[in-house]
């Protein structure tokens, strides 16, 4: 009896470890249009997030360039991944974006190429993300997620039931053995996000 429990327990245990391993058989396109696989970032703290340059987020990326000097010698890697489905917030080249990044903020973590986050042409990373972790709601006594929650309900009276990205600077977290831990809406601050990096760079 013991021995089929253990057997079982081992099961789920690899199961879940090839799950968690998924992530890293995906490959995205860089700023030059290269392909990367995502193994190569294997062990490492990943925060992925779409991003945009005319969006009332984009602050953020001042933000993420802080979290990455901060946390960057400890394993973390951003990958940033522009995205123009939101109000054509993220318009022009990949190189135009970069270019508007780092004159702005500076940003020194990894960009790569536009993609569609949602719908038909979406990237398969993305699907799996959004698999992993589906749309958890916007805190409502916030005021920028009332706001966001209204918007969306106004094109959508459902939307929140779909795990679909609802906006620029959405964030994934996956901690170092590829396991999705975390998923942070646009609103969520950033003090949130860095004290869950902060845990998994720990582990």
């Amino acid at each position: 009896m013991k021995k089929a429990i253990l057997c079982c327990l081992m099961t789920a245990f690899m199961v879940l470890t090839a799950s968690a391993q998924d992530i890293y058989k995906f490959q995205v396109k860089n700023d030059a249009g290269q392909d990367v696989s995502l193994s190569t970032y294997k062990g490492k703290v990943l925060l992925i997030v779409n991003t945009a340059t005319r969006c009332g987020f984009t602050p953020q990326y001042e933000e993420l360039e802080a979290l990455h000097k901060k946390y960057h010698a400890a394993g973390l890697e951003i990958l940033d991944f522009p995205c123009n489905q939101f109000g054509q917030q993220a318009p022009g080249t990949i190189a135009e974006i970069h270019q508007f990044c780092t004159a702005n903020y500076d940003i020194q973590f990894t960009q790569f190429d536009k993609i569609d986050v949602n719908g038909e042409n979406e990237s398969p990373l993305y699907s799996y993300l959004k698999a992993q972790k589906g749309f958890g709601g916007f805190d409502l006594n916030d005021q920028r997620g009332k706001m966001m929650d209204q918007m969306l309900k106004r094109g959508d009276a459902d939307y929140a039931k779909k795990s679909s990205i609802k906006w620029n600077f959405t964030k994934f977290l996956v901690a170092r053995d590829g396991t999705v831990v975390k998923r942070f809406e646009p609103t969520e601050s950033m003090a949130s996000v860095e004290a869950e990096i902060g845990k998994l760079l720990k582990k």
